[in-house]
């Protein structure tokens, strides 16, 4: 036996908007550069195969509230999105079948240290760095498909201390909730617990300790996140 205990295994789970029971997350998908405006705002090209990448299931901070100012940057960026929670999944998910696999939606930041994204996309480099660290998924409660519907529109509404950052539709999407599901079922297996980061409106920036960050999206629960100190 070693001489040291392993921590026990943390499960990262969201709440269930109307329960007190739990949803799992196995792994974090996320999509970049998903709305035509943030594209420009990037210098990106538009309606390329959807930017897929992945942050570990640990970096998910359940309901928000507060986070450490990450190591590691001084350019921590915000990015306010739908995600989307699935009950199933598999291979090669067909289109018109995708909106099936779907549990809920919720709101959630997908949080960047915008500095060191730069230097990987300009050296083709993987993005872990960038997107992959600790407290860099803060996702509010789920609202179930039978509570909500399937969510074709519907404002995404983001601000810093009061003033309104980003406001946009999800129906300006490049790429359709569907049609993400499809595509990722094309390289992964999906599976129940899977949620999706569907990507990010243009109003992008950057916050620092102090700052209060309020995400909506229509009809789904609210989020409130405050960036702390500087992680130790």
């Amino acid at each position: 036996m070693p001489a040291f205990a392993f921590p026990p295994a943390a499960q990262a789970h969201l709440d269930i908007v109307g329960t007190d029971e739990k949803f799992p997350v196995r792994r974090i998908y996320c999509i970049g550069k998903n709305y035509v405006a943030h594209i420009i705002e990037m210098n990106a090209d538009q309606r390329d195969p959807p930017v897929i990448f992945m942050k570990p299931n640990d970096a998910i901070v359940r309901n928000g509230g507060e986070i450490p100012y990450p190591v590691f940057t001084t350019n921590f960026h915000y990015e306010c999105e739908l995600v989307v929670a699935l009950k199933s999944g598999g291979y090669n998910i067909p289109q018109s079948e995708a909106s099936s696999h779907i549990f809920g939606y919720a709101v959630g930041l997908d949080m960047t240290r915008r500095d060191h994204q730069a230097a990987a996309l300009a050296k083709g480099l993987p993005w872990e760095v960038t997107k992959g660290f600790d407290h860099s998924a803060p996702v509010g409660p789920i609202t179930r498909v039978e509570d909500c519907g399937i969510l074709k529109t519907g404002h995404v509404r983001f601000s810093v201390n009061g003033q309104v950052r980003q406001d946009a539709d999800i129906s300006l999407m490049i790429w359709k909730i569907d049609e993400i599901i499809a595509k990722l079922s094309e390289q992964h297996r999906l599976c129940p617990g899977d949620i999706i980061m569907t990507g990010t409106p243009a109003g992008v920036g950057a916050v620092v300790t102090g700052d209060v960050l309020d995400c909506q999206v229509d009809g789904l629960q609210p989020m409130q996140v405050r960036i702390g100190a500087k992680a130790a």
